[in-house]
């Protein structure tokens, strides 16, 4: 009798020990339910909205003047994207998006999708709603979710120090009375300014070469010794020339 409850203990409390396991097991996707989850690994080739949601998550590691396309295709430039992430965060760098690239990218998202470090509040300060810019406000604010994860890049490559924002998506209004200019890229929502804080002007300025903006504007460019501008455009233009960025 002694020996069978004992093996009835044991038993129950293995059963116990593997539904805690299963427990654990299945509510482990569940911080990144609020944002967005990835049901299968992806590599070259691949296309589809995971695709997407996964190169605006590695839009800030593209390689030094260059900038991946957003377009739910995992060509040849995700795949060097996605193996510079992984090289930033110690995993194995092979290219392809599987658990251990999602759960770091999990770890780095809040519920809105922003990555942890910033906030769409962060980025507009204009107004509550995105609208009055020259793109759709849905335009605007999808532009400035793809900037926060180049600035997330960028504040990791410089030791995980605050970076401090002082200006992005403008409407029309906002820009008119700031003197911003009527091409200004901040009515896309798509630009950030950028100020002195642990990091100089001219850092912010040497770095963000290499996390996927085609504007630079900083110190020795007129208007901008107070600050560094960065932005996506059709063209490069790099101009910080206290700070050696041309």
């Amino acid at each position: 009798m002694f020996r069978r409850t004992v093996r009835l203990v044991a038993a129950l409390t293995l059963a116990a020990a593997a539904t805690l396991v299963a427990t654990v097991t299945s509510a482990a996707p569940a911080h990144a339910d609020g944002c967005y989850t990835w049901n299968r690994q992806l590599s070259e080739g691949m296309s589809g909205e995971d695709v997407r949601q996964l190169q605006i998550r590695v839009a800030g590691y593209p390689g030094y003047n260059a900038v991946l396309t957003i377009d739910g295709a995992f060509g040849p430039g995700t795949r060097a994207a996605v193996t510079r992430f992984q090289q930033a965060y110690g995993l194995g760098a092979d290219g392809i998006a599987g658990t251990q690239t999602f759960n770091r990218i999990y770890a780095l998202q809040d519920d809105d999708c922003t990555p942890v470090n910033f906030a769409y509040s962060e980025l507009n300060d204009c107004n509550s709603d995105w609208s009055g810019g020259a793109v759709s406000a849905a335009t605007a604010r999808a532009n400035a979710l793809v900037n926060m994860w180049k600035l997330q890049a960028m504040r990791h490559a410089l030791g995980d120090q605050q970076i401090r924002v002082t200006s992005a998506f403008r409407s029309h209004a906002c820009n008119n009375a700031v003197g911003g200019s009527a091409s200004s890229r901040h009515l896309y929502g798509d630009a950030v300014d950028l100020g002195a804080g642990p990091h100089s002007l001219c850092t912010l300025a040497q770095q963000a070469r290499n996390h996927g903006w085609r504007e630079i504007l900083g110190p020795g460019y007129p208007g901008h010794s107070d600050h560094t501008h960065v932005a996506h455009k059709s063209s490069r233009t790099w101009s910080a020339s206290s700070c050696g960025v041309s």
